[in-house]
């Protein structure tokens, strides 16, 4: 037993004992069904802070031999597993943190070291099982298991920091890999292999040096996206427990979605949240949130109309395929938009091959990360746009209509030749507004659906809720008589307080947009 031979099980103990913890066990009952087969190299790439460690020490816990974890885990999920008993405290355990043993280090001294250490911990267990000098260290361990019989677990956590850390040392990448299967690849002793990191394996032309790992990302998480991040049930029940709203949590952090998986919560900000009574972007206590300042700002066509357009709340569709899984390798604005959706800032939809900005912490950061002349019209218009809510919450058309001019003028490299469009100069000029609501776009309304619709947040219930209807070459005033015939604050009817219909109109012709607020 020792720090990487068959750790202590401390850290996942305390986490499972945590206020705030949710159990995500239910995976191991997946990974047991790849133990001793051939899928048993298995590689999970999340963004930071979506629980890779807490996952990893959880792994950790379950397979090591060399404690009793029964107790750990009788409460959780996978205690109803046919599986669990199986499994529960078989193995021995290699546990690796990558981003720690490097940062004291460099690859030939890290792996030196581990070498040392993993050989003086085996054998304080097993002194009977000498090491000779011409062993290597899979030579030794495999000897290990031909004595024993007993297999290996091996985690490697953030197995991937050295391609973010050292993104131009081509040299320690190779010394790295090499080493890596060597100790992996086609061992007789390993029974599964769990690496987590942010990044899938880098891909070199169109073979990877670690092909035999199955991929799990955040663009293919295939059967184990019902374990990223907290869901809206494990969310709402928290909410209910320690008294914060839901709709509100939801705002600043849902947004994730997967095939088995549709509302996925960023799990570290929510605790914080729970942890500091407050909603605020925590985003920003992370490596990657200077990666977002520079890709975004990235030369590539069309990419910033894409980013403003994620900004206002679009979706863009991408191809993901010609992704090189590194952090200096990029070919086109698809490339910079995949990695921004592996680094957690951008959600995707599989089914379409679309990627959206998720919640408003990520709102907020993209906003942070823009202000540089390229997307100084956008900062403009973000500026004023605390002065557009005042205007309609004061029903003073004639501002709004101005300030929407403004808007339009600052983000004219935007596609602007259709009503969709008009949607995203809105949303984006009305970006100051999810301080106060949640705001939706397209909410259904019986058959039809609002463009936009902005619910005040718990915390907000003295603004007034608002249905806005756009029109291209129409008339703000046939908006306002849509919303009625249609009924769309139907939606809203258990909304205390007031509600203003805002009906905005394009004309294409003279460039200009009018606008009529009406309250009920």
């Amino acid at each position: 037993m020792g720090t990487y031979f068959n750790p202590p099980n401390k850290n996942f103990s305390e986490a499972a004992g945590f206020d705030y913890y949710v159990d995500k066990s239910g995976i191991l009952g997946e990974l047991n069904k790849m133990v001793e087969t051939p899928e048993k190299y298995v590689c999970v790439s999340r963004p930071r802070r979506f629980g890779k460690t807490i996952t990893a020490n959880m792994l950790s816990a379950y397979y090591n031999r060399m404690r009793d974890s029964a107790g750990l885990f009788a409460g959780l999920a996978i205690a109803h597993d046919p599986s669990y008993e199986s499994y529960l405290n078989k193995f021995h355990v290699i546990f690796l943190d990558i981003g720690k043993l490097l940062s004291r280090s460099g690859v030939g001294d890290m792996i030196d070291k581990l070498d040392k250490t993993l050989t003086r911990e085996i054998q304080r267990v097993y002194p009977d099982i000498p090491r000779d000098a011409d062993m290597t260290l899979p030579d030794y361990i495999n000897e290990l298991y031909e004595v024993t019989g007993i297999g290996m677990v091996i985690i490697i956590d953030e197995w991937d920091c050295i391609f973010r850390e050292r993104k131009d040392d081509t040299a320690a990448h190779g010394e790295y890999l090499k080493f890596l299967r060597e100790f992996l690849k086609d061992q007789p002793y390993i029974s599964l292999v769990y690496m987590t990191g942010i990044l899938p394996i880098k891909k070199y032309g169109s073979h990877s040096a670690l092909g035999m790992f199955h991929e799990f990302s955040m663009t293919e998480p295939k059967q184990f996206d019902r374990f990223i991040g907290f869901n809206a049930d494990e969310v709402r029940s928290l909410c209910d427990r320690y008294g914060m709203d839901f709709l509100e949590m939801a705002a600043w952090y849902d947004g994730y979605s997967f095939p088995h998986a549709p509302s996925v919560f960023n799990p570290r900000a929510v605790v914080a949240a729970f942890l500091t009574g407050s909603f605020s972007s925590y985003w920003t206590q992370t490596e990657t949130f200077e990666a977002l300042k520079a890709y975004i700002l990235m030369d590539y066509d069309g990419l910033g109309e894409s980013v403003v357009s994620l900004l206002a709340g679009g979706k863009v569709r991408i191809k993901t395929d010609g992704f090189t899984n590194d952090m200096v390798t990029f070919q086109s604005k698809d490339d910079v938009l995949t990695l921004l959706v592996h680094l957690g800032y951008l959600g995707y939809l599989a089914d379409s091959s679309e990627v959206f900005v998720p919640n408003k912490e990520i709102s907020k950061e993209f906003v942070t990360a823009m202000g540089s002349p390229r997307y100084q019209g956008v900062t403009r218009t973000v500026n004023v746009s605390s002065d557009l809510l005042k205007a309609t919450w004061s029903k003073d058309s004639g501002t709004v209509a101005s300030l929407l001019e403004k808007a339009h003028e600052e983000t004219s490299h935007l596609t602007y030749n259709d009503e969709n469009a008009l949607a995203y100069t809105v949303s984006l000029a009305y970006l100051s507004a999810k301080d106060y609501y949640t705001v939706v776009r397209e909410m259904p309304s019986g058959k039809v659906f609002a463009d936009l619709i902005f619910l005040p947040m718990k915390s907000h219930l003295d603004k007034p809720a608002m249905v806005v209807e756009l029109k291209w070459n129409k008339t703000a005033e046939g908006a306002i008589k849509q919303i009625k015939e249609k009924n769309y604050p139907a939606v809203l009817k258990d909304q205390a307080g007031k509600i203003l219909l805002v009906g905005i109109n394009y004309a294409q012709s003279t460039k200009k947009h009018s606008c009529v607020i009406e309250e009920i």
